[in-house]
């Protein structure tokens, strides 16, 4: 069933290595940047298109123009294929 979920495009995909950050920036995907609350969950930061990315850093543009930057090693990046 995970399978055929995530083949319907009902489960996001996590951005890791540099060609999903690629991939999302060329096609101007709408991304989610995660980070572990207080609690242990994860919990939404910030969203964005990738602007620009490093090994270290993402930097999401967005709607309103501003962008934020976010570690990679403490930040989570997802996008839903819907």
């Amino acid at each position: 069933m995970y399978y055929l979920m995530k083949g319907l495009g009902l489960l996001p995909q996590t951005l890791v290595k540099n060609i999903d950050f690629f991939v999302a920036a060329l096609s101007q995907t709408f991304v989610s940047a995660l980070q572990l609350d207080p609690d242990g969950m994860y919990s939404q930061v910030g969203s964005g298109v990738v602007e620009k990315f490093s090994d270290e850093y993402v930097r999401l543009k967005r709607f309103d123009g501003t962008t934020s930057h976010y570690a990679r090693d403490i930040t989570k990046f997802q996008h839903n294929h819907a």
